[in-house]
């Protein structure tokens, strides 16, 4: 690592306690423990994606970390998942260093929680008010996640999230998320201020990682623009939307919502029952994806810079590529403007 790169990227690297201030986001099925290690052997930073996994299934995948891994870990907890309660006390009592909060926002109580159990919490910012609210909450770092990832999003561009968050709250450590793909992207998300970054797609078309070959397959040839955020059709079942490659899956989705609300209607089920559906689906869809290689009906989940994406290379080679791209372009703009920056 240069010397530019290290002192653009010194607040991250001391917040994370790695060497790179490189997320590599917690994805369900797709962050285990064999990615955590190859992320963490690199110099990066891995989070171990809960999921919706049993309680004591996750206990055993964090316990293979913290025997595994020399470097600091977080482990991803989904707040909407049905086992995030029970997650959220086996975690309290393990030794995991960093806790992140997705899908959802987490509460100032359970915020105060994993903080008294000695972890360091982050949490995603969305818009400028859930950022502020975070940080009232006493959440040690966020990531500023715009609409282009993949997974559930928030509803806003990380071009405008930069200017309404990252220029705006400077209280904590911000790691920026949502379409970056390339070195040069860091070094100028460095340069605007960020500790860091959050990668998922890029990470999926690694070696290491061990979602099915034709999950990988699909993200190879797949198009920027086909990668597109679910609608939510009703209000009265508020969904948070989620961004994949467009497939029969993502038809089903659609389906599923309609038949969910004549439910609602009729009395069936009620809002948090048909949530919890919408949930199920996910984690089921994901799953015939990544695991098994159903990439018509299952969920492709992407973000934009799928388009960006197109080999399959080891962890070593992308994370080389990353860190030297970002150096030379921080050294060309530091040559270009000596007096500006340091």
């Amino acid at each position: 690592m240069g010397t530019v790169f290290a002192h653009f990227a010194r607040r991250g690297r001391e917040f994370l306690g790695v060497e790179y201030p490189i997320i590599a986001g917690g994805m369900t099925w797709i962050s285990d423990v064999a990615l955590c290690k190859a992320v963490s052997a690199h110099g990066a930073f891995p989070v171990l994606a809960g999921g919706n996994m049993p309680a004591e299934t996750l206990a055993r995948e964090v316990d293979r970390c913290l025997a595994e891994l020399e470097k600091p870990f977080a482990v991803n907890l989904i707040t909407i998942a049905p086992h995030f309660r029970a997650q959220f006390e086996m975690l309290l009592a393990k030794p995991v260093p960093f806790v992140v909060f997705a899908g959802g926002f987490p509460r100032k109580r359970d915020i105060q929680q994993m903080k008294a159990a000695g972890k360091r919490t982050l949490s995603f910012a969305s818009e400028g008010s859930i950022a502020e609210q975070q940080i009232g909450f006493g959440i040690d770092a966020l990531i500023l996640e715009g609409s282009e990832a993949g997974g559930h999003i928030g509803h806003v561009s990380l071009m405008v999230l930069l200017q309404q968050v990252l220029f705006q709250y400077q209280q904590v450590p911000i790691f920026v998320a949502g379409g970056i793909a390339s070195g040069k992207m860091v070094a100028h998300l460095l340069l605007m201020g960020a500790s860091g970054v959050q990668l998922g797609t890029r990470f999926v078309m690694s070696e290491e990682c061990t979602a099915h070959p034709a999950f990988k397959a699909a993200f190879r040839k797949a198009r920027a623009r086909q990668a597109i955020a679910t609608p939510q059709y009703d209000s009265r079942l508020p969904v948070v939307a989620v961004r994949a490659i467009k497939n029969r899956g993502t038809d089903d989705f659609g389906t599923l919502q309609l038949e969910l609300i004549k439910r609602l209607e009729a009395g069936e089920l009620t809002r948090e029952q048909a949530q919890f559906e919408v949930e199920s689906f996910w984690v089921g869809a994901l799953r015939r994806a990544v695991v098994d290689g159903d990439v018509e009906s299952g969920s492709l989940m992407a973000g934009q810079s799928v388009g960006l994406v197109h080999d399959i290379l080891p962890m070593a080679a992308i994370l080389r590529e990353l860190v030297e791209d970002a150096e030379e372009e921080l050294a060309r703009v530091r040559a270009a403007f000596p007096a500006c920056v340091g």
